[in-house]
């Protein structure tokens, strides 16, 4: 059998949600993010890409891997 690699994103949140859209709230809380400085690996689709453009003022990616 062959083993399936996935390729992730490291995403970090730099911003604060305080005083943002509540859609741009939410959009973090999908990614696993609700504290600053928090770190998430993920699944890298391109739904998970969407959600990063969406609040690229508020995330960081981290790493590509």
């Amino acid at each position: 059998m062959a083993k399936q690699t996935t390729k992730t994103v490291t995403v970090e949140q730099i911003g604060s949600p305080i005083r943002r859209p509540k859609e741009q709230r939410a959009t973090l809380v999908g990614l696993g993010l609700n504290k600053m400085h928090k770190q998430r690996t993920l699944e890298d689709t391109p739904s998970v890409r969407g959600m990063i453009a969406a609040v690229q003022h508020l995330v960081r990616v981290v790493d590509e891997g």
